[in-house]
């Protein structure tokens, strides 16, 4: 076990050494000690006792202040890296939990199964072989969604992840044993996680969308397809982002025309 070396025996050389040479500068004092992890408080003492010999500074007021400064710092800063290390477990447990798409980019579920491409969202809902289309009941509003037969209880029933276009949302049924239902989304430039808030959710990283109809988008909807495919693509290869990217270009454009500012302690307010 790690012990405190013999302090009084480093003390007496020094005043012998003091008694035959001026004393000595605070840039050639030295302390020396090892810290014993079962005792940390000794090592402190032995440390504040060195301090004391060797200067005024617990003879100011402030003197306590000043090591309860440190002492909370250094706690602060223990906390904030046990919640950074925390939230990022959080945050792989939550990446474990999301589930592999299906081939139309959403899920199969036990009762209904949805898809979805950056600009709409279908649905299909099995339904009782002969059932017509005057007993369904399907309502569709801007975030939510209820579908079921008439004098029965949903069947699919949620907060819809994000918006729709009411106007452009379809049902059908289908064969009269499938109910489809197609909905606009507002946002064309994001993958849904799931399709009902709270929902189980997909990982968004393996959506992909039909290379063939890429060229049928328009051009802001092209221009924000073909920047998540390649921000998707530099994240599988660990490398920069578009924004990162252009965050990089920015400062290098700033530093070129700044060349007398001091970037090596920048105060961010």
């Amino acid at each position: 076990m790690a012990i405190l070396k013999d302090y009084d025996e480093v003390q007496e050389n020094r005043k012998s050494c003091s008694s035959s040479s001026s004393p000595p500068s605070s840039s050639t004092l030295s302390f020396n000690a090892v810290l014993d992890p079962s005792n940390p408080t000794g090592f402190l003492k032995s440390a504040f006792d060195f301090v004391n010999q060797n200067s005024d500074m617990f003879k100011t007021p402030s003197s306590e202040k000043k090591i309860s400064s440190l002492v909370k710092n250094i706690r602060d800063k223990i906390v904030a890296e046990e919640e950074a290390a925390k939230k990022v477990a959080q945050e792989e447990e939550e990446e474990k939990k999301k589930l592999t798409p299906n081939q139309a980019n959403g899920l199969d579920m036990d009762n209904h199964s949805w898809g979805q491409n950056l600009q709409e969202v279908t649905l299909t809902v099995p339904v009782p072989p002969g059932t017509k289309a005057r007993d369904v009941s399907c309502v569709i509003k801007s975030n939510s969604l209820r579908i079921g037969l008439k004098g029965g209880a949903p069947i699919v029933e949620g907060e819809l992840f994000q918006a729709v276009m009411t106007d452009d949302c379809y049902w059908s049924l289908e064969d009269q044993k499938t109910i489809s239902v197609l909905m606009t989304k507002c946002d064309k430039s994001n993958w849904w996680k799931s399709l009902f808030k709270g929902g189980p959710e997909i990982d968004v990283q393996k959506a992909e969308p039909e290379p063939s109809k890429l060229s049928d988008l328009d051009t802001e909807t092209r221009s924000a397809v073909e920047k998540m495919m390649f921000d998707q693509r530099q994240k599988q290869m660990g490398l920069p982002t578009s924004q990162e990217i252009e965050n990089q270009e920015m400062l290098k454009k700033f530093m070129t025309q700044n060349p007398n500012f001091d970037f090596s302690n920048p105060k961010m307010n």
